[in-house]
């Protein structure tokens, strides 16, 4: 399959959808799509929840995504956009797919020798046997996580046995859910940006929870419960192992474009990484934008770059 440099002519900023992050994404596209307008491009604003959304899309020359969660970051949109031969920002089908499901996206990064943290799918079966399945590999205390989500959705961290219990009705374990050990530390993330088509590591931001057990839905879409350091004021060693991690996940996964890893730290200072955004958000507040501007990079300018790992492909783009 060859590749070639995109000329981009009539761009639809792609966002909203069908997500439990749609306001997270229309936020993003806002914001993108203020950017590219602001700098002379010509543009079209498409919700990907339209019901004649593959109708909108056939007319565009390239489609810039801004979206994310479920039938958006997953593979679905970029199958969508494989058959009627858009190109697109982001990752391809089979990179957005495995990125989307945590466990497989831990084995792939895992096998690479990211280091991942033991985990365990929870059993469609009864709360007893699926207790036992749980704590047979992964002591106290954890935290329960759905397969397919991302923000920090829905994430219960369970103590002891009888919080174990009382998670265990909220969650539907044929819905893809699992288990792994609940590590305090440091939450950092590290972006990944392809310049001219060789990945490049942006500065790690760290993230410090005001109250918060950890950086839950609730505390980051509240800006009063946390606050950004970046770049991160950790050991040099420490955001040496980050970059690296990132850089072998985004490769590991065949992500192409943009990703975001997060990590969290343990107090001894290890990275231990958690999972990979093949489409992070763009909001001007945002991790991305956040870790573009400690690179000397502003808004504007990350906007163009993203827009530039659109590519053309002749065959399938995996």
């Amino acid at each position: 399959m060859t590749m070639q440099s995109l000329q981009p002519g009539r761009i639809a900023v792609v966002s909203g959808g069908r997500s439990t992050e749609r306001e997270r994404s229309l936020m993003s596209g806002r914001a993108a799509l203020e950017s590219l307008d602001r700098q002379g491009y010509t543009t079209v604003f498409l919700d990907a929840a339209s019901t004649d959304f593959a109708d909108q899309v056939r007319g565009v020359d390239v489609a810039f995504l801004a979206i994310a969660g479920q039938y958006a970051e997953d593979g679905k949109l970029q199958g969508l956009l494989e058959l009627l031969k858009i190109p697109y920002t982001g990752s391809g089908v089979t990179a957005s797919a495995i990125g989307m499901h945590k466990m497989l996206a831990k084995t792939v990064a895992g096998a690479a020798g990211v280091a991942v943290l033991p985990s365990v799918i929870l059993p469609p079966r009864d709360r007893d046997t699926i207790t036992q399945a749980i704590t047979q590999t992964i002591a106290f205390p954890l935290i329960l996580k759905p397969l397919s989500e991302g923000g920090s959705i829905g994430m219960s961290v369970c103590h002891d046995s009888a919080e174990l219990a009382a998670a265990l009705p909220t969650v539907k374990a044929a819905d893809g859910w699992f288990a792994e050990p609940f590590t305090t530390g440091t939450p950092v993330t590290c972006a990944i940006l392809e310049v001219d088509g060789s990945p490049v590591a942006l500065p790690p931001l760290e993230t410090l929870p005001t109250d918060a057990e950890f950086y839950d839905y609730a505390t980051k879409r509240d800006k009063t419960k946390y606050r950004y350091r970046c770049p991160a004021e950790l050991p040099s060693a420490t955001l040496d192992a980050i970059t690296s991690a990132a850089l072998t996940a985004h490769s590991a996964l065949a992500c192409t474009g943009y990703s975001r890893s997060d990590f969290i730290v343990t107090p001894d200072g290890s990275p231990v990484w958690l999972e990979i955004n093949t489409l992070p958000g763009l909001s001007h507040a945002g991790n991305l934008a956040t870790m573009a501007g400690a690179a000397g990079i502003d808004y504007d300018q990350l906007i163009r770059m993203v827009l530039a790992t659109a590519t053309t492909s002749e065959g399938y783009r995996p």
